[in-house]
């Protein structure tokens, strides 16, 4: 009896996830998304405040992280429409272009970050070789494109439950040995902080692309959120406690000293898989918008290509700056677009341009970029976020208010 029930359960979730329309397939997707050599890498930063210090970094940056994406996720479950498709609820649907065009160009830059990332910690722990080891990345995440989110259900819980172990695994390779943590090097919460919310950040241009289709849009987007913040968080707890308790910031040089040759390889291999294919199919959906003529599945295959391709031939530290200043166009656009949707409740996806809410963002984006090096307590993404929505709102309200006296 209790096998049959067992197979029943089994039946139940793969039929759900298969679907990926369920709130478990959505939290199982963000939860394989949070766990990445990303993540660990970002969370050693966060070694100089130690560790109660750096909890609380990670705590506070990913709760302001994750409740900016679930509104940006929530659009996208209400309306059905894929994350790019929701920008042209404040800028219009040629407006909506341009963010798709630059979206796409971030996304293949990331992925090829990813891969190349990878690679290099991959080719640590085997000596096989990064750019061999950037193809066998990529044609594993060009794997997770082809079977679609609607066939990833089955093979997403084997792959998540395994990275459960090996994280599990790593976790206690580090935090279960003699040494003492210590701290060194000088870091102010603040900025953290802002380095913990830019992760979640990061999502706001893609998560809509997998909320769209769920069945129950708000138990949908908040699964995934709470998902990825679990994992997320996790990821940065072990990369902090690499850095404390080890001394070095390399997880490629712990998981080898450590004699995880086989299991390392496993977990970089899987953890950038289920994260990167996320870029990679997003580029797709947002290169759908720009090319009507090539379904997204066809268009994330480019993508990933193209990603494999930067891995093999590039130094990837040589144009993250730049993937960085791209990734600032989305904080301001995603404030206006919470300011439509939330506050004002108005829609100019009908519209060609809306250019006042073009111009709003282009002034949220010359603030955000001029406020970088200044320290405030939550970071500076947030604040910026809060202070474009707060200004979007009053602007259309007085503009609104000024048309109505006109008449």
């Amino acid at each position: 009896m209790m096998i049959g029930s067992l197979g029943r359960i089994w039946k139940a979730w793969s039929f759900r996830s298969y679907t990926n329309r369920s709130v478990f397939s959505n939290g199982l997707l963000w939860f394989g998304a949070g766990i990445s050599i990303a993540e660990i890498l970002t969370g050693m930063l966060l070694a100089p405040l130690g560790l109660a210090k750096g909890l609380l970094a990670i705590l506070i940056g990913h709760v302001i992280g994750g409740a900016v994406m679930f509104g940006a996720g929530l659009i996208g479950g209400r309306t059905g429409k894929s994350a790019m498709e929701t920008v042209a609820i404040s800028f219009g649907h040629q407006g909506a272009r341009l963010f798709a065009g630059l979206n796409v160009i971030q996304l293949i830059g990331w992925t090829a970050v990813m891969i190349a990332s990878a690679a290099a910690a991959a080719n640590t722990l085997s000596g096989v070789g990064s750019s061999v080891w950037s193809v066998i990345i990529g044609a594993f995440i060009a794997l997770w494109i082809v079977l679609g989110l609607k066939n990833l259900g089955k093979v997403n819980v084997v792959v998540i439950a395994a990275l459960l172990l090996l994280t599990l695994v790593l976790s206690g390779v580090i935090f279960m040995g003699d040494h003492v943590p210590q701290a060194v090097g000088d870091m102010t919460l603040g900025a953290a902080i802002e380095l913990t919310v830019a992760m979640p950040l990061s999502w706001l241009p893609v998560i809509s692309d997998y909320t769209r289709i769920a069945e129950k849009p708000f138990k949908a987007t908040a699964a995934s959120c709470l998902a990825y913040f679990a994992a997320s968080s996790w990821m940065f707890i072990i990369g902090m406690g690499a850095a404390l308790y080890t001394g070095q910031d390399d997880i490629a040089q712990i998981l080898l000293q450590a004699g995880m040759g086989l299991v390392g390889i496993l977990i970089v291999l899987l953890s950038t898989v289920t994260t990167t294919f996320l870029d990679a199919f997003s580029a797709g959906v947002s290169g759908k918008t720009l090319i009507s003529g090539l379904s997204e599945k066809a268009l994330a295959l480019i993508a990933c290509a193209g990603g494999i391709g930067l891995a093999v031939m590039m130094d990837s530290s040589s144009f993250e700056e730049f993937l960085y200043f791209i990734g600032s166009v989305f904080a301001p656009m995603t404030a206006i677009l919470l300011s439509d949707y939330f506050i004002l409740k108005q829609d100019h996806s009908e519209e060609s341009v809306d250019w006042l809410n073009l111009a709003l963002w282009l002034a949220g984006f010359i603030l955000y970029r001029q406020l970088l090096d200044v320290q405030t307590p939550l970071g500076i993404t947030f604040p910026v976020i809060v202070l474009v929505m707060l200004a979007s709102a009053l602007v259309h309200k007085a503009v609104g208010a000024r048309c109505v006296q006109s008449r």
